[in-house]
């Protein structure tokens, strides 16, 4: 048996807001990179985002937020994902989000966040880097 095994990622879309065009190019940029993804749909809780990342047991939960709710939804989830004994999962995601917010967010332990018209291989580098950081091998 071999210890390689896929990077696990739990695509997000969390709120109201009910544009899902990017989360949906971001899963299928992640599955074309060979990770195993789960994408929740839209208009998920920080509640029921973190009780599917700890019923799959992801490795990284990757939240998609273009409505302006990025420092609520964030460390709301960032908090769950600690109470749930999951705070080793990397909370990363992408939207709209000013540069100021995102330090803050940074600051408050969320992983790196990527604005509109990133290549989606710079996310894929960067949870495949995280991974490797953490000595596992895919």
């Amino acid at each position: 048996m071999t210890d390689d095994r896929k990077i696990r990622v739990l695509v997000a879309k969390p709120g109201l807001d009910g544009h899902d065009r990017g989360a949906k190019v971001i899963a299928s940029a992640f599955r074309d990179a060979g990770f195993e993804v789960i994408y929740t749909g839209l208009h998920q809780t920080p509640e029921m985002i973190v009780s599917a990342a700890v019923q799959e047991d992801v490795d990284v939960v990757a939240m998609s937020i273009l409505s302006g709710a990025h420092m609520t939804l964030f460390p709301r989830v960032r908090a769950l994902l600690a109470e749930a004994g999951a705070d080793d999962v990397l909370l990363t995601g992408g939207g709209i989000i000013p540069e100021e917010d995102v330090a803050a967010l940074e600051q408050q332990g969320v992983g790196k966040l990527f604005g509109p018209g990133t290549p989606t291989t710079e996310a894929v580098a960067y949870i495949r880097e995280w991974f490797a950081q953490r000595g596992e091998r895919v």
